[in-house]
């Protein structure tokens, strides 16, 4: 099955398959029903400091990536349970920001990396 990332925004689709939102905060200006989830993965998504250290700079992306990656690895149960849906059907992770260096990139990398 494939993991891909997509904004929250963008029309949900059936090749989705099964819909994670990876962001801490709930996406503005959008219904629980327009978002369409299967499921909000709060605990998956970077720390409060992380997130609000970035601010979505992209020459912080380096260090950002990094450090999500040192968090992730306490978090292994949870990216298993998340390969696992994987395993099963398509997922897409869903995030809110405007700018491609985000969460749901670092998250799909490490993902991808897991066997």
């Amino acid at each position: 099955m494939i993991i891909t990332i997509k904004r929250i925004y963008d029309k949900p689709e059936a090749k989705d398959g099964y819909r994670m939102l990876v962001d801490r905060i709930w996406p503005r200006g959008l219904t629980k029903d327009d978002a369409a989830l299967d499921e909000w993965n709060k605990d998956i998504a970077p720390s409060t400091e992380l997130r609000k250290w970035y601010n979505h700079q992209p020459e912080l992306f380096a260090s950002f990536s990094k450090r999500y990656k040192e968090e992730l690895c306490k978090k292994t149960d949870e990216l298993k349970r998340i390969k696992s849906i994987a395993s099963k059907q398509n997922l897409t992770l869903l995030y809110g920001a405007k700018d491609p260096h985000n969460q749901a990139a670092v998250l799909l990398d490490v993902l991808n990396q897991m066997h």
